[in-house]
Formats: structure tokens, sequence, C-alpha cells
């Protein structure tokens, strides 16, 4: 017993690197150092982190409320914006003020994604503006992104916040810009048929975030193959 609890502490954990190559990934990195070093010191990353799950759960319930009154979408943007500031400063703040906690960050951190999007996803089925199958294959989608990630941070030790130019910064802009037309062009017309739009870009979304997990996968099973190659 002694053995495991010391394997487990601290001090044997690996960080993996973190590989940010998104589109808005430079300007992000200085806006957020700005604000970490004018956050007031009663701000934990905690309360940073709780800030932003609860704004993902606003947005949720407020894209269910939609279904009653569109103008609910309009909260959702801003519950979206609330998302973005404590999910991607609790991290700064906390390298920052040189008090990290890397395993208890990067579980807590990713629990609370997983959480959230489910309980976006279920606001999305329930606003009358996606179907619920589409808001069902976007989660899978994004659960099977996440999945890889975190394999490939413990087996080689690389966590990749971002496919080609696309990281969340990127998706939260798409879906507060996409639920902002909403508004006034709930529907879209391709190949001569009338789509909800979010159906549209849901699928659009869902195909792509499968497409990187494959292509993450592929590219992982070999490089694990061809360093652990048997004799």
């Amino acid at each position: 017993m002694s053995t495991m609890t010391h394997n487990t502490t601290a001090g044997t954990f690996r960080n993996a690197t973190r590989v940010q190559g998104a589109f808005t990934a430079s300007a992000e990195r200085k806006t957020l150092l700005w604000l970490a070093r004018r956050t007031p010191g009663r701000v934990s990353p905690d309360h940073l982190t709780a800030l932003g799950f609860a704004a993902q759960l606003c947005a949720g319930a407020c894209y269910a409320l939609a279904r009653w009154n569109k103008y609910a979408l309009l909260l959702v943007i801003v519950f979206i914006a609330v998302n973005w500031l404590g999910d991607s400063l609790d991290g700064t703040l906390a390298r920052h003020r040189q008090k990290l906690r890397p395993r208890y960050g990067f579980y807590v951190d990713h629990m609370v994604d997983t959480f959230g999007a489910m309980a976006l996803m279920a606001g999305l089925a329930a606003s009358n503006y996606m179907h619920w199958q589409i808001a069902a294959a976007m989660l899978i989608a994004f659960l099977a992104v996440s999945i890889e990630a975190y394999l490939a941070a413990y087996t080689v030790h690389e966590f990749r916040l971002s496919h080609a130019l696309f990281g969340p910064t990127e998706i939260r802009i798409l879906l507060m810009v996409g639920t902002a037309v909403l508004l006034f062009h709930p529907q879209a017309r391709l190949f001569g048929r009338n789509f909800l739009l979010f159906d549209v870009g849901g699928a659009i979304a869902a195909v792509g975030m499968l497409g990187m997990a494959v292509i993450a996968a592929i590219h992982h099973t070999i490089q694990l193959y061809r360093e652990e190659r048997l004799a």
C-alpha cells in the first residue's frame, strides 16, 4: 500500500506539453495574462472554474428557454462569453501566481468541461433550434475528441488544445455568432430544401470533430507502435 501511495503523489506527476496553435491563441494568451495580473487576490482559480461552469449551465438553460422566447438567445451569448472568461483564465491565473495543482487542475477542469458540454447540448436539444439527434451527435463527437486528447496526454505527454487553427475559443466565437444569427435566420436553405441552421452547423461540427479524433488516433497509434516496437 505504501508503494501505491508514493506513486500517486504530486511529485511523480509528469505534466503533458500543451500544444496550442489556434488562430486566436497568441492574442488570447496576452489578454489572459493581462487579466491575470489585474485579478484581485481574493479571486482564486477555483472561483473562476466555478464561474465558467455555472455560465455554461446557464447557457444551456437559456437555449432551452429560447423554445418559448427567442430573446433568451441573447443571454446565451453573454453566458458563453462568461464561460470563456472563467474556463480560460483559471489556469492562467494559477500559473501567474505560481500556485499550480497539476493533477487537481487537470482533473477538475476537464470533468467540468464534460458536464458543461452535456448541459449545453441538452439545452440545444430542447430549444427547437436543433434536433436532439444532431445535439447527441455533437456530444458524442466532443467526447471522442476529449477522450483521445486525455489518452494522448497520458501516453505521449502531449495535450493538444487545438486542431489546425481551431480551439475552444474559436468554437465559442462560432457558437456566439451562430446564436446571434438564429434570432433572425433560424433556417438555412441547402439543395433546394430548408433545414434548421443549427442542424446544418451541428452536423458539420460533429463530422469535423469525429474526423479530428480519428486522425489524431491514427497518428498516436502509429507513434506509440514505433516507440514500443517488439523485437
